[in-house]
Parts: structure tokens; sequence; C-alpha cells
């Protein structure tokens, strides 16, 4: 009989073993909810709040845990009482909180709920540490709770801003926490260091089960360093806010890791999640980022530019207007975003109007004129302009050096500015490259107002930073997934396509087209000399507008009746 109740817990062990390493669902009983350290928890909240929490059989060598729950959008919160207080709660779609143990404690509860209408789908786990461990939030002096290791996070079209509470020192229980402001040696908490990371979801994604299914990828410290990208790394003179440039439409989950290098020793932040879009908004909600107007600009422009691509050089005043409209309309919407609270429909609309006027009238100089090297100077800034934005796009552009503006912008310009001199040569090379490379990104920019990607970000980061004052302290980095590559592709392939047909087809012409002033004044010389054109005899312009008017006038003047009106002469 003993051995029969040995097999029985055996196995009745095995199964809480294989059970413990899946995720839970569900709740353990009406109004409490049981949870393991490091199995993660999906369930489903609905108000009145609160629902009880609880953990039991603690180890003795934890010194204390983290509870984080998430949600796609909809607030929760977390509590240490059924009675919400500001500086005992946490709320909002990621929120975490710090339980310091007492000594011989081995169970701990907690409060769960939402003041929302609608039920939320959450997920949450529970992380232990010990007393070598540093304490995320433990010095926390700006925000409410007392140890605050949440990451608060705020967006607008420009940057995404991540803050954060300093670290403290680990500790056993029982012992008072290492003072935070006395001393600044290697035995407080200055010793500490931050980690930032930074984490893509897949793009064109906006599904609750994707987030919370990637978001277990960033909650310990392990699984943060195999799977994020480290973007910085802060002391503690630094201060704890970090700022990057807003994805629209694009997850991103950051998270901090505090490491002490002393004892060698790290922790993980609660992660915070955002798509730089609102789900709950009317206008410009996730579900409708592509705006009408953007796709009518962007579609026109990509067929202009699919057509310089391949036809640029030959047809010389297109691409004059193309390029035209490039400069003006780029320089007219920075003023008058700047300067202008309108709606940006309506600065797309004048922005197009300028952009049109600025192409003309860079044809009306090539026409009357003629002078080769202003246009072709106007060509090659163009196409620097694109260069310069494709070495800032790399992860040249966020060295710590060019997060000052002055800096950026001469080496901007520079880069810009020596395309042109570098083919100042060979202009018929440099027109063709700016026309295949040019026209060609044009269609990625269409692309760009359907689908999320990255590619259109090249140009868009410039825009933002000449745009907006503080984006110079963002960090831009981007997700470079499948879509990215196959439409990285497709550019490449228009951009060689392009060049290649138009340097075969203009082999053995003329570089240039003549001088279009020159010739018109020389054919109507031509004209007035030579007797034998019949041009020559075209009476002048005067005498043929009164003919027209006179041919008018016959047109209303009454018809004369039929028949004599004299005698017959015999």
């Amino acid at each position: 009989m003993g051995l029969l109740q040995l097999l029985v817990v055996a196995v009745l062990a095995s199964e809480r073993r294989v059970a413990g390493a899946a995720e839970v669902f569900g709740n353990s009983s009406e109004g409490l909810i049981e949870f393991s350290v490091g199995k993660f928890r999906y369930f489903e909240l609905n108000r009145p709040f609160p629902e009880e929490a609880v953990l039991h059989d603690i180890s003795s060598n934890v010194t204390f845990l983290i509870f984080q729950i998430h949600s796609q959008y909809q607030n929760t919160t977390v509590s240490f009482s059924p009675t919400l207080l500001s500086n005992a709660s946490e709320t909002g779609t990621a929120s975490g909180l710090v339980f310091i143990l007492r000594p011989e404690q081995s169970t701990y509860t907690w409060y769960l709920g939402t003041s929302g209408i609608e039920p939320v789908q959450n997920m949450a786990i529970l992380l232990s540490y010990s007393e070598r461990d540093p304490i995320p939030g433990g010095c926390n002096l700006e925000f409410d709770l007392d140890i605050d290791p949440n990451i608060y996070l705020e967006y607008n079209f420009f940057e995404t801003t991540i803050k954060f509470a300093p670290a403290n020192l680990g500790y056993a229980r029982g012992v008072d926490p290492p003072p935070c402001d006395t001393g600044m040696d290697q035995d407080s908490r200055w010793r500490l260091q931050y980690d930032v990371y930074q984490y893509f979801l897949p793009e064109n994604d906006l599904t609750e089960e994707l987030l919370l299914k990637h978001l277990q990828r960033m909650v310990s410290v392990p699984q943060v360093k195999a799977n994020a990208l480290k973007v910085v790394t802060l002391t503690a003179n630094d201060k704890t806010s970090i700022s990057f440039s807003s994805l629209l439409g694009q997850g991103v989950i950051y998270n901090v890791i505090v490491w002490d290098p002393f004892l060698n020793t790290s922790a993980a932040y609660v992660p915070a999640h955002t798509y730089a879009c609102s789900f709950e908004a009317g206008e410009g909600s996730c579900a409708s980022l592509g705006r009408v107007s953007s796709k009518v600009f962007f579609t026109l422009f990509a067929l202009l530019g699919f057509f310089i691509c391949f036809f640029g050089h030959r047809f010389w005043k297109t691409e004059l207007f193309f390029i035209g409209f490039i400069i003006m309309g780029f320089f007219f919407y920075i003023l008058i975003t700047r300067l202008t609270p309108i709606k940006y429909d309506v600065h797309l609309i004048l922005t197009a109007v300028a952009g049109s006027v600025g192409g003309m009238f860079l044809v009306a100089v090539w026409w009357r004129f003629g002078i080769l090297s202003i246009c072709m100077l106007c060509v090659g800034l163009v196409l620097g302009f694109l260069i310069s934005s494709v070495t800032f796009f790399t992860p040249l552009g966020n060295l710590k050096i060019f997060h000052d503006d002055g800096v950026f912008w001469v080496t901007f310009s520079c880069i810009a500015i020596l395309i042109p001199v570098v083919f100042m040569g060979c202009l018929r090379i440099l027109n063709i490259l700016t026309c295949g490379v040019i026209g060609s990104y044009s269609v990625v920019l269409a692309i760009g107002s359907y689908l999320s990607t990255s590619l259109s970000y090249i140009t868009l980061n410039v825009l933002k930073r000449a745009l907006n004052k503080d984006f110079h302290r963002a960090f831009t980095n981007v997700p470079f997934q499948t879509n990215d590559f196959i439409i990285l592709a497709v550019w490449g392939m228009l951009a060689v396509s392009g060049i290649t047909l138009q340097i075969r087809r203009e082999r053995g012409r003329p570089f240039f087209p003549p001088h279009p002033y020159k010739l018109w004044k020389q054919e109507r010389e031509r004209r007035v000399t030579n007797i034998l054109d019949p041009s020559y005899h075209i009476p002048p312009l005067r005498e043929r507008l009164y003919g027209r008017l006179t041919q008018i006038k016959e047109l209303f003047q009454k018809e004369q009746p039929a028949g004599e009106r004299t005698p017959l002469l015999l």
C-alpha cells in the first residue's frame, strides 16, 4: 500500500511540472488568481475591482518579487490593497509592483482590476530576485510609488520618450535599504548601469495575441539580452530618459536592465510597448494610418518618378520639373508646417501647388537662359540629399556626436554638396544616376503610404529633424524585416534597370539638348530672312488677328435676302 501511494505522488508531481512549464489560462477559482514564479498567466479582468491574486510557497532565498501585467491598449490596475491609493497602485497597459518580503514570509497577496467597461485580456508574470540583485526603481523620487519598476512612455508624431526611476542596491530581508543620495562611491547605487533595449514587433500586425506572445521575450534579463537590440548604456549620472523616433503603426517594446558591475548581477524593469498611435481614436487611429490625401499625393508623385526613372534624360524638361517640384515642395512644407497650424491635408495641397510652381520655374530658367551648370547643381543636390539621408539612416546616425544639430546639419550638407562636385566632369552620368535613383525611390514612398515600410524613414527622419527642435536627441532605429527586404529589392531593380536603359539609349547622342531660347530665336530669324520658306509669307501677327476678328464678326451679321434690287436694262 505504501508503494502505491508513492507511485501516485510521483505521477501527480510529474503532471505538475509539465503544467508549470506551459502558459496558464483562466482563474484558479472565482475571484482568486493563483500565480507561480516565472510562469506566464493569461486571464480576463472584468469590473468591478478588485480580484485577489496570491503567491504561495515563496522560497527563503528570495528577497523581492516583481509582478507585471500587460494588455494591448486597455488600462489595468495592480494594487497592494483593495483600496486604491496613488502610492500603492499602478494603472496602465504595462503595470508592475515590487514586493519587498519580510523575514520568514512565504505568501503574498495583491489585487488586480480594471475600470473599463469592456473585459480586458491580460498576460501577467511574477519574477523573483535575491538580495544581491539590484532593485529596479528602488530610488524613485519622481513618480508616485515608493519603489517603481515601471517604464513610463510618451509619444507624439516625432518621437517616443521613455522614463524610469533609478535603481538601488539589493539587500537582505529585514534589513534597511541602502541610502540613495548619500555618497557617490562604489558602495552606493551610483555604481549601477542601465542598458536600454528595443524590440520590434512584426510589421503590419496589430493583433493582441501577437503582442502578448512577443512580450514574453522582454520580461526577464536573459530573454531581453537574447532577443532585443541594446540601444545605449546609461550610468547613474545620466538622465533616466531616452527618446526614439516614433514609428506610426509599428509595435515596439522597450525595456531597461539595471546591472551591478561589482556583483555582476542584474534585474529587468517592467517592459512598456507602443504603436505610436491610438486604438480608440477616430481619425488617425492605428487601424486607419494611411490618409487618403497621402495616398493620392504619393501615387501621382510615384507615376511621375517612374517615368523619370526610365526616360528622364531624354525628356529633359520633364525631369527639370520633377527636380524643381522636389526642392520647392520640401522647403515649402517645412516652412508652412513650422509657421502655420493648418491641417495636414491643406499642407499637402499647398505643397503640391508650391512644388508645381518650383518645377515650372526651373524649366523656365532652363528655357530662357540655358545655364546647364545651375540645372545640374539642382539635380546633383537632390541626389546628394538622398545619399546623405541614407548615410544617416545607418547606425552612423545614432552616434552621440550627431545628436548635436550643428554637427549633424554641417555634415549632412557636406555630403549632399559633395555629390555634384564629384560628378562635375561627367554631368550626363550624374543626371542619369539621379533619374534612376530618385525616380525609383518615389515608388518606395508610394508603397510606404499603403504599407508600413522602414525605407520611407530614410527621408522622413530628416524631415522630422527639420520640423522638430527636440528630434536631435532621438535614436532613429527602425526594423528591417521581410517587407523591407522585398521593397529594397524592388527599389534596386528599378534603379539599375532605369540607369542601364538610359545609358544604352543615350550612347552616341548629344549629352544634353541645346538651349531652347537660342533655337527659337534662330528659327525666328531664319523664317524672316528665307523667302523660300512658306512661313516667310505669313502676314504679321496684327494682320492675322484682325483677319480673325473680321471672320468672327461675319458670323453674327444677318444674311442678305436673295433677288434683284435694280430694274433690268433693255
